[in-house]
């Protein structure tokens, strides 16, 4: 007796098919619910409203006004009377923002931009209550403000490990975003250690959070219900929410929230070199095997750095023991370190691995805008490169800050030092591993260079020192 095996129909097929489809998704694939972290905390996210009184003339009028009217003109009179005005009028102008509470005694934590120079501060709590706070100290350069509240028995918040975050782990925000007090929203970390313009010292969390004006300074928890973060910043072309926003590290703000409160002010090391990323035209000119590291641009005179021996062209790869895998990794970790400690910084000078020994100064003690280092001739003339440049004049090199160098781009032709980037006004101040004096040295340089290899031209665009790559051809 043969027996016969049922075949399975399109429909029953069809059906298992879409009961396999719809089988329920493990704990792990969920979204996670927030629902009890918000519950917990919210007693601890407080509204922080501010005042400012700003001092406005009546009379103020924009400058240079009378100077460009005629003597007969029938407005000078008006203009007079008008710029003579009354008294000053006084405004108050109000921001609003986020923070929360740190300790049972009334500290709370927020950005330093939602309190700065802020004539008051209010602090509401979840229970409507309001007490007027103190500022215990602000610190700019890494956004994080310590305000103090006259009360006893607070509930807190429970702070985290910033050290410990992944990216794709899920984070939340609890901030007033518009004055809407207690607002939740979530995402995920999208990013760690993002060093923004001008926030050189704070390695930042990216997250895709919606965060809008009125969450700067509230707590970004994360899926323990700890604090991991101070909700900062945000990329913006239109003002409001657009994917990107940023938060200053918990650990980094209880750093500075430790030296607020013993000094009132945060000492940060100082090194004293301008740095720049390196790309792989400038990694293959400085012998790397790829593009890491933190590329000197220049150093400050006078600075550690420069008493230390480091030199522009150094490509710095590793301080007080940490790789610098990027250029932006360098300054958290200088900031970070005491003023006054030795620490060994390994370079990549002509080639070769290089250990130097720096005592870091304070950031404070130093003026950030001093001229840059660098190292006396005349007549613009064609080099082989296909750019006309002259030796600067004494007056120049005195005005800025060059000492026995640099060349003035004049004209630039097609050619490798066009593909560079480099343009009228510039001025050469390396190429390769020679600091350029004279015309007569550039061409004896250029002749000695390899072709079709990238080589490193040190150049000062403005106020700025920077390298570049440049690729000479095959000669004929």
């Amino acid at each position: 007796m043969r027996t016969q095996i049922p075949m399975l129909t399109p429909a029953i097929l069809g059906v298992a098919l879409l009961l396999g489809a719809t089988a329920p998704a493990s704990a792990a694939d969920r979204v996670p619910d927030f629902t009890q972290i918000v519950e917990t905390n919210r007693s601890a996210v407080v509204h922080i409203a501010t005042t400012q009184t700003v001092e406005r003339g009546s009379g103020n009028l924009p400058e240079g006004l009378m100077e460009r009217l005629p003597p007969d003109s029938p407005f000078r009179e008006f203009f007079e009377r008008f710029e003579r005005g009354g008294p000053e009028q006084q405004r108050e102008r109000s921001s609003l923002g986020s923070g929360f509470v740190i300790s049972e005694d009334g500290y709370v934590l927020t950005n330093a931009h939602v309190v700065n120079e802020a004539d008051q501060i209010i602090v509401k709590m979840d229970d409507r209550q309001e007490y007027e706070a103190e500022v215990v100290g602000v610190d700019k350069p890494s956004d994080v403000a310590l305000l103090k509240i006259d009360a006893e028995g607070l509930d807190t918040v429970e702070l985290g490990d910033s050290e410990e975050l992944n990216v794709g782990q899920w984070v939340l925000a609890i901030g007033s975003p518009f004055g809407l007090e207690h607002t939740a929203t979530q995402g995920i970390v999208s990013a760690l250690n993002r060093n923004l313009p001008n926030d050189t010292y704070t390695p930042f969390i990216q997250t895709d959070v919606a965060v809008n004006p009125g969450n700067s300074g509230g707590p970004l928890f994360n899926g323990e219900g700890e604090v991991i973060g101070i909700n900062s910043q945000i990329f913006s072309r239109s003002g409001g929410y657009m994917g990107l926003s940023f938060a200053v590290p918990i650990n980094t703000a209880m750093d500075v929230v430790e030296q607020l409160k013993e000094h009132g002010r945060v000492e940060r090391g100082y090194l004293g070199v301008n740095i720049q990323p390196i790309d792989r035209g400038l990694a293959e000119s400085f012998s790397l095997d790829k593009p890491i590291g933190a590329l000197v641009s220049e150093t400050v005179p006078d600075s550690p750095a420069a008493r230390a021996g480091l030199k522009a062209g150094d490509v710095i790869l590793e301080f007080d023991g940490q790789e610098v895998a990027e250029a932006a990794d360098l300054p958290p970790m200088v900031g970070r370190t005491p003023a006054g400690e030795t620490v060994e910084v390994v370079v990549l000078r002509d080639g070769e691995r290089k250990t130097i020994e720096v005592e870091l100064g304070e950031l404070s003690e130093y003026d950030e805008d001093a001229e840059p280092s660098g190292n006396d001739g005349d007549g613009a003339e064609e080099s082989s490169l296909n750019v006309a440049v002259r030796e600067l004049t004494q007056e120049e090199r005195q005005e800025l800050g060059l000492r026995g160098r640099g060349l003035l781009v004049q004209r630039v032709g097609a050619g490798p030092i066009a593909e560079a980037g480099i343009r009228p006004g510039d001025i050469l101040l390396r190429l390769g591993r020679e600091e350029l004096t004279s015309v007569e040295q550039l061409k004896e340089t250029v002749k000695s260079l390899p072709r079709d290899q990238p080589v490193a031209v040190q150049i000062r665009r403005g106020d700025n020192t920077l390298f570049v790559s440049l690729t000479l051809p095959t000669k004929d």
